[in-house]
C-alpha cells in the first residue's frame, strides 16, 4: 500500500508540475505576439499582471484586459497604436507613455485609416496624450479614466482627448484629470461630447476651427476655463456645468451661430496675486463673449461670480432670454458701442438685483433692467476711478443719466425682466425655442 500510495503521490506531483509549466507558459508569451497570432475579428484577452508595451494592432480585433491586466509602455513612445479599423481596446490598465510632445506620444495613438475604432472602459495613467485621434472616423471613446503626467509641467503634456480632424467621434463618460487641456478639439465637424467630467486641467473641453458638433451635459471643475471655445459655428452647447474654475465658465472667441441653453456657471475664482487678492482685469468671469456674433442663450444659470458676463470686441446681435443672473458682483460688463435688447418675443432675464415691481402680476417687470450706466463704463476704461465711487461727482453723473436718458452709454437693456427665477418657465410657454431667430 505504501509503494502505490508513493506510486499515486508522484503522479500526483508530475500532474501539477505539467500543470504550472504550461500556466507559466501561456503568461510569458508577450501581448504582441497574441496580436501577431491573431484573425481579424478576434478577441485577444490580456491576462492579470504586467506586460510591456509598445503595442501595434495593424488588424480587426479586440484587446480586453481581465482584470488586474496592465500595459506598461515603459516611458517610450505610445503604449498602444491602432493602425487598422474596427479594433476595439476594453478593460486594461495602460500607463507610462513617451514625453516627447513632437511625437505626440499617447496611452492609445489612433491612425487617420483605422476609423470606427471603439476605446471603453480602460484606465490611463502617466500618458502624455490620453487617446490620440489622428483623423480617423467614428470612433468611440466611452468611459474611460485618463490621468496626465503630473511631474512636467502643464505646457508640456498633452491633451486627455485630442481629435484632430475627426467627424463622427463620441467621446462620453470619461473622467479626465491633470493633462493640459481635458478634451481638444480641433477641425473636427459633427462630433459629440457628452456626459464627461474634467478637473485640474488648463481648458475643460477646447474647442478650434470645429463646427456643428454637440457639446453637452459636461462637468468642468478646478480648471483655468471650463469650456474654450474658438474660431467655431453651429455649436449646439446645453446642459454644461463649471463650478468653481478660476478665470472663465464658457469662453466664446469667433464663435457664432451657435446655441447654449441649460448650462450652468457658477462660483468662477477670478485670478489672484501671492497674496490672495484678485490682480487687476483678473475677475473670473461666468461668460466671456469676445468677437462673436448670432448666437443664443436660453435657460442658462450664471451664479456667485465676480463677473457674470463680460461682451466685448464687435459681438454683436446676440440673443439672451430666460437665462438667471443670481448674486454674481457685477452682472454685466458691457462693452461695446451699440445698444442691445436682451430678450426675446416678450420675454426677458431674471435678475437677482432688480428693483422693479410687477403691478399687473404677469411674471414680468414693468420697468426695464438696465445692469450698466456711463460710470461703470468710466470704472472700466479707468480703474483707479474706483476711489471716487462715493464723491459727490458720481452720485451727479448717476443722476444726469437717469434724469437725460440722451446721456447714457450704449449698453445692454432687458424690457421685460422676470420677476422670479423661477419665472425662466415663462421662457417655455412664450417662446418657440427651437423657432428660428426673428
Amino acid at each position: 500500500m505504501t509503494k502505490v500510495s508513493e506510486s499515486i503521490g508522484n503522479l500526483g506531483l508530475s500532474l501539477l508540475l505539467v500543470a504550472w509549466a504550461s500556466g507559466t507558459q501561456a503568461q510569458t508569451i508577450p501581448v504582441s505576439q497574441l496580436i501577431a497570432d491573431a484573425r481579424p475579428g478576434a478577441v485577444v484577452t490580456v491576462t492579470a499582471g504586467l506586460h510591456h508595451g509598445p503595442l501595434l494592432i495593424d488588424k480587426p480585433l479586440t484587446l480586453f484586459g481581465a482584470p488586474g491586466a496592465v500595459i506598461d509602455g515603459d516611458g517610450k513612445g505610445d503604449v498602444i497604436r491602432i493602425a487598422a479599423p474596427a479594433v476595439t481596446i476594453r478593460n486594461l490598465m495602460i500607463r507610462n507613455s513617451g514625453t516627447d510632445l513632437t511625437a505626440m506620444n499617447a496611452g492609445i495613438y489612433i491612425e487617420k485609416n483605422a476609423s470606427n475604432a471603439v476605446i471603453a472602459g480602460n484606465t490611463l495613467q502617466h500618458v502624455l496624450f490620453g487617446v490620440y485621434l489622428d483623423g480617423p472616423a467614428g470612433t468611440k471613446v466611452i468611459g474611460n479614466q485618463i490621468e496626465g503626467i503630473t511631474t512636467l509641467r502643464r505646457v508640456d503634456r498633452g491633451d486627455g482627448i485630442h481629435l484632430w480632424n475627426d467627424t463622427g467621434v463620441l467621446v462620453q463618460g470619461n473622467d479626465v484629470s491633470d493633462t493640459r487641456d481635458g478634451i481638444y478639439i480641433y477641425v473636427s465637424p459633427h462630433n459629440k461630447i457628452i456626459d464627461n467630467r474634467i478637473h485640474g486641467v488648463r481648458y475643460g473641453i477646447h474647442y478650434m476651427y470645429s463646427n456643428h458638433d454637440v457639446v453637452a451635459h459636461n462637468v468642468s471643475f478646478g480648471n483655468r476655463a471650463g469650456f474654450a471655445l474658438m474660431q467655431s459655428d453651429h455649436l449646439v452647447v446645453r446642459g454644461n456645468r463649471s463650478d468653481g474654475d478660476r478665470d472663465f465658465g464658457i469662453l466664446l472667441n469667433y464663435v457664432t451661430y451657435s446655441d447654449f441653453s441649460g448650462n450652468s456657471v457658477k462660483a468662477v475664482i477670478g485670478e489672484k496675486d501671492f497674496s490672495g487678492i484678485v490682480i487687476p482685469s483678473g475677475e473670473g468671469k461666468g461668460i466671456f463673449v469676445y468677437n462673436s456674433e448670432f448666437d443664443r442663450f436660453h435657460q442658462n444659470v450664471i451664479a456667485n461670480c465676480p463677473i457674470g458676463i463680460h461682451v466685448t470686441a464687435g459681438s454683436d446681435h446676440e440673443t439672451f432670454y430666460g437665462n438667471a443672473f443670481v448674486g454674481n458682483r457685477v452682472q454685466v460688463e458691457y462693452v461695446q458701442n451699440a445698444d442691445e435688447e436682451w430678450s426675446w418675443n416678450g420675454v426677458g432675464n431674471y435678475w437677482s438685483d432688480y428693483l422693479g415691481w410687477d403691478m399687473d402680476g404677469d411674471g414680468i417687470g414693468d420697468v426695464p433692467y438696465r445692469p450698466n450706466d456711463g460710470v461703470d463704463v468710466l470704472l472700466w476704461e479707468y480703474p483707479s476711478a474706483s476711489l471716487l465711487m462715493d464723491s459727490p461727482a458720481i452720485l451727479a453723473l448717476r443722476y444726469v443719466q437717469r434724469a437725460f436718458p440722451v446721456f447714457m452709454s450704449p449698453g445692454v437693456q432687458d424690457s421685460y425682466p422676470l420677476m422670479k427665477r423661477s419665472g425662466v418657465a415663462l421662457a417655455e410657454k412664450r417662446t418657440d425655442l427651437h423657432a428660428e431667430r426673428d
